[in-house]
């Protein structure tokens, strides 16, 4: 029988677990929106099917996809949990039986199953497939139409170990990029490389070894270049078996940024030094001869975990702000400049993705411009325009919080920034969310269309958008 969910912070308001799968056709519409605005927009996020044992944590919670599909100015939604090993197992059982993060508190009716992973991060469109993805598994595929869960992607078997949450999807040549952290099954130093093409076929794998073993959520990629970055929250396997926790901040280590030319290979990484940050998603990155330039949000203390014996972190540290990191490579140095570009609190940063990779004007974002900072919940939509400093901001409104925004171009040859931007909205008026379409050019003056939901979207993480077949286009 199900369990009542504990009133910790990240399973309540906002955050709160949907437990049901549902279907909604045609969507209440305020508004109006483009008719050239036709395809999907899928979010994923960590929804928990039950209470969950041992620690809890936002990470640790089951997939479920969220499909928005726009067209001829209606939207239609479907939700549905990834049926993953561990949730075909705890659905048979009627209640949690792992614990990702406090694998000590699993069930012993589970010890030693092999999962194919919690698929609750992102959702990508690559080469006809739609894949949903965390950072310790292969990508688990689904149905792009109906959300019905196909099974782990192999990429036709060729795959071993883990693949990113955050792959990287090249424009000019249609390649989809990735890497692998505890890439030898264990949390270790282990990492991996690889491209795959425009039709999803595995090209190339590498292995490499980090300057230690840490919780690599996201990477860069230019035209030139590939960049690492190994970041001081780093993972002990000895230290979570001593009841300690298993991903903790280590300062002292320091940052580590690999550089490796694109088309070298890992034997050629070059690793920069700096101060201890965190960066859980980079904005872009690209490179002009030997200088790389980096957009990040960067945190100074990594958050939502602790230090290595257990204590909280520093809240007042734990802000992301975007800032530019710049390498020189012409230089015989290992350091790096580091430059903030702006003073407001923002996370979930995307662009304009036919310019990854590249150099780049325009840049969007979840921002909170109140006093205090909130992880998942972000009471603006922000859109900064790097030539000129601009930014531009839609404040979502009162008791409502948002996430993670996508862009969408107008059309495939329209100019970088022409287009639209979509976000789930949480109303806690409501108690429900909804989805708001705005003018990427004008963010500021508010939605052309919002496409309301009886329910909530759980706060969650990333999504992206698969344009409407090109005969429906």
């Amino acid at each position: 029988m199900a369990k009542r969910f504990p009133s910790s912070s990240h399973l309540t308001g906002g955050f709160a677990p949907l437990r049901m799968e549902c279907d909604a056709p045609d969507l209440e519409v305020e508004g109006e929106i483009p008719r050239d605005l036709a395809g999907t927009f899928y979010r994923n996020g960590a929804n928990p099917q039950f209470a969950p044992r041992g620690q809890d944590h936002w990470f640790a919670g089951d997939g479920m996809i969220h499909a928005f599909h726009i067209d001829s100015g209606r939207v239609a939604y479907r939700n549905r949990w990834v049926r993953t090993v561990k949730w075909k197992l705890e659905h048979e059982a009627g209640e949690a039986l792992f614990a990702p993060f406090d694998p000590m508190r699993s069930d012993p009716s589970v010890m030693g199953v092999e999962t194919d992973g919690l698929a609750n991060t992102n959702i990508v469109w690559h080469a006809g497939r739609l894949m949903a993805l965390e950072e310790a598994h292969a990508p688990f595929e689904l149905d792009p139409d109906s959300l019905e869960s196909i099974g782990p992607w192999t990429f036709g078997g060729k795959l071993t170990g883990p693949m990113t949450a955050h792959p990287k999807i090249d424009a000019e040549t249609g390649e989809m990029l990735f890497f692998g952290y505890n890439a030898d099954g264990q949390i270790s130093e282990h990492m991996s490389f690889h491209v795959v093409d425009r039709s999803g076929k595995l090209l190339r794998s590498e292995h490499f070894k980090a300057p230690y073993a840490a919780m690599v959520h996201d990477f860069m990629v230019t035209r030139d270049h590939i960049i690492f970055p190994i970041m001081p929250l780093t993972g002990s396997m000895q230290r979570a078996m001593s009841g300690a926790p298993v991903y903790a901040w280590e300062p002292e280590k320091g940052n580590h940024i690999g550089i490796m030319p694109r088309r070298g290979s890992v034997e050629d990484i070059r690793w920069f030094r700096g101060g201890a940050s965190y960066v859980f998603h980079p904005m872009n990155a690209h490179s002009n001869g030997d200088t790389v330039t980096c957009d990040v949000c960067e945190f100074e203390q990594a958050p939502l975990f602790p230090l290595p014996d257990g204590t909280p972190g520093d809240p007042g540290k734990a802000i992301p702000r975007l800032t530019r990191w710049t390498f020189d490579l012409a230089r015989n140095s290992s350091d790096y400049k580091s430059e903030r570009l702006n003073d407001i609190a923002c996370e979930f940063p995307r662009l304009d993705e036919r310019r990854t990779g590249l150099d780049y004007r325009y840049g969007f974002f979840a921002c909170d411009t109140q006093p205090a900072f909130k992880i998942g919940g972000f009471n603006g939509i922000g859109r900064i325009d790097h030539t000129t400093g601009k930014l531009d901001i839609y404040d979502v409104g009162a008791g409502c919080a948002t996430n993670e925004p996508i862009f969408v171009p107008k059309s495939a040859d329209a100019p970088e920034g022409v287009g639209y931007v979509l976000a789930n909205v949480y109303d806690d008026n409501r108690k429900a969310s909804h989805l708001v379409i705005l003018d990427a050019e004008n963010v500021a003056d508010g939605p052309l269309a919002t496409a309301y939901l009886d329910h909530r979207v759980p706060f969650g993480f990333h999504g992206n958008w698969k344009p409407a077949d090109p005969e429906r286009a």
